[in-house]
């Protein structure tokens, strides 16, 4: 008898569910039999009034809380995270090693892997800096911009963000948290216990696509490549990685 499908799904820095956009959309109808839930940071979304931990441990060990709330009995579970969403995935696997049995990580990166200046580019840095001082629709088209290279979903992209922002805004203090975080997480000495694929933007103007290939060759896992992409491939194809997790289990 074939196990349920479960897809646990975990966004990036200062990113709530509502930022899969019709990703969910995707998944969905490439997989219409399965369960979808996605799982926020503590400090975004549901939780922005919350203080998010200062450490990757930290996140996930509030996190797991809401994933056992949601977690079936004897499921196929397939993790799906993008950004410091695969960060704390890696966090995840190495804690709790037997939550997954699958993990997508999407444009992702992990120190003692990868150098700081691949890991978020001076230029991107640079940018990001103007980030805490704009508000409203002003600081989510400064984002937009950077995170998405198509342009033909820039303006339902940016009306959506924007309603988000409004309705759970995103505090420095826990912006300043997660970036600690992220910025101190390493995976030099993790190994996955469970199949991983990588997807990544070769032209990530924000992560060089330069990390996600270190993390690939490390694990000796596959990794497919989006030609166009930018760091939001949800933004950008959600159709696409929604087809690449489709064929990657597929192969045993």
């Amino acid at each position: 008898m074939t196990k349920q499908k479960h897809f646990y799904l975990i966004r990036g820095l200062i990113r709530e569910q509502g930022h899969w956009g019709n990703f969910v959309d995707h998944l969905k109808s490439t997989f219409p039999d399965a369960l979808i839930t996605m799982i926020e940071i503590p400090g975004a979304g549901i939780y922005f009034e919350d203080s998010s931990p200062p450490s990757v441990r930290g996140i996930v060990k509030r996190m797991r809380q809401d994933y056992l709330k949601a977690k079936m009995a004897d499921e196929d579970s397939h993790l799906i995270a993008i950004s410091l969403g695969g960060m704390i995935s890696v966090e995840w696997m190495r804690t709790f090693p037997h939550d997954f049995h699958r993990a997508t990580l999407i444009n992702t990166s992990l120190g003692g892997v990868s150098p700081i200046f691949e890991r978020i580019i001076p230029s991107a840095l640079v940018y990001l800096l103007k980030v805490p001082f704009l508000r409203g629709r002003q600081k989510e088209s400064h984002i937009l911009k950077l995170v998405s290279n198509h342009e033909d979903a820039f303006v339902k992209t940016l009306d959506l963000w924007e309603q988000i922002q409004e309705k759970h805004p995103v505090s420095l203090d826990n912006t300043l948290r997660q970036l600690f975080a992220g910025a101190l997480f390493t995976g030099k000495n993790f190994t996955p216990p469970i199949p991983v694929s990588i997807l990544a933007s070769t032209k990530d103007r924000m992560v060089n696509v330069k990390c996600s290939r270190a993390i690939a060759q490390k694990w000796n896992v596959p990794i497919t490549e989006h030609p166009t992409g930018g760091h939001d491939l949800s933004v950008d194809d959600p159709s696409w990685i929604a087809q690449e997790i489709k064929k990657s289990i597929a192969v045993p």
